[in-house]
């Protein structure tokens, strides 16, 4: 009798599994792990991690006892909450769950442009205080967009903002021609010549080395003193400190923020309670059918690993993300 492949399912209880993953019980053996003791047990036989939650220390605990251990999908776009030396060292290969949240995440960007050009809190505000005052509205059409991060989240921004008559130019690792999205991608070294430029700055970095606090005081510097920072990247790209001090001093308008260096956004943060800036937490790729997205996505992997087809969103593990447009 052939032995069958056996997957772990990291951080999902036995009883309250990923919906649909029971599917993949047909052709593989699945267990799942909470602790480092169910996961370092479960791994002396696994073949395949599926990493439900970014259990780090979890996983570099339970890592010795991997020795079997040839594919891990992450059910997330960033992989960040899970690399460690020791996995980024061996032959272990990590997929993540890019293109999943793409369109959500950037139908919140657009909603959160919106939201600034249209005054919609004002808005709100004025009808709790039952005042009927007209004012004139910003259009986005026409507005300069600059969205630093070009991947899966950044082009699919960069799509909804065109539909919307925004001029919009990237910011990559390299500098690239018109390529059907940005009408132009600037490389990174770019960054501070390409701020003066734009009206809207759209932070879609994942988190390494290379982009730790890219937006610290010298871009906040660079950019206009009307122009909107929105962040859905990661936390780590920026300097909260700085971001703070120019919202504070009018360097820029204003920021809307849904993800931060420390999270859960501290109670006493300043951000809160700025009126220039929307703090939401980290919600932006969330949208109804997410987890089923995510479970689809690894069992087309799956299916891809059991019959030695090249598996999709294969993380360059040095750099943090997967390469290619």
């Amino acid at each position: 009798m052939t032995e069958r492949t056996r997957v772990v399912v990291m951080g999902a209880e036995e009883s309250d599994p990923p919906p649909g993953i029971r599917l993949v019980e047909e052709v593989v053996d699945l267990a799942f792990a909470t602790t480092a003791e169910d996961l370092a047990r479960e791994f002396e036989d696994a073949e395949i991690l599926f990493a439900w939650r970014p259990e780090r220390e979890l996983l570099r605990t339970a890592w010795p006892r991997a020795a079997r251990l040839r594919w891990i999908q992450a059910a997330w776009a960033g992989v960040d909450g899970l690399l460690f030396p020791e996995l980024v060292e061996s032959d272990v290969v990590l997929t993540n769950a890019r293109g999943v949240f793409d369109e959500a995440i950037a139908e919140y960007v657009v909603g959160l442009m919106l939201l600034f050009a249209k005054d919609l809190i004002g808005v709100v505000d004025r009808q709790r205080r039952r005042e009927w005052r007209r004012r004139d509205a910003e259009l986005l059409s026409g507005r300069h967009l600059l969205i630093v991060g070009v991947g899966g989240i950044g082009r699919a921004i960069g799509r909804l903002a065109s539909a919307l008559g925004m001029q919009v130019r990237g910011v990559g690792r390299r500098t690239r021609p018109d390529d059907g999205v940005f009408d132009v991608v600037l490389g990174a070294d770019e960054l501070l010549g390409a701020l003066p430029w734009a009206d809207y700055v759209v932070d879609a970095l994942p988190a390494t080395d290379a982009t730790r606090h890219l937006f610290g005081a010298n871009a906040f510097e660079a950019m206009n003193p009307w122009a909107r920072f929105v962040n859905v990247g990661r936390g780590s790209t920026v300097d909260q400190v700085a971001l703070v001090a120019a919202l504070r001093t009018g360097e820029i308008g204003a920021a809307a923020l849904d993800v931060f260096e420390e999270e859960p956004l501290p109670e006493d943060s300043p951000l809160w309670e700025m009126p220039n800036v929307i703090v939401s937490p980290h919600v932006s790729g969330d949208f109804g059918g997410w987890r089923e997205g995510v479970v689809e996505l690894f069992v087309e992997n799956l299916e891809r690993f059991l019959t030695g087809a090249p598996l999709r969103n294969v993380v360059d593990k040095r750099l943090g993300y997967v390469t290619g447009s």
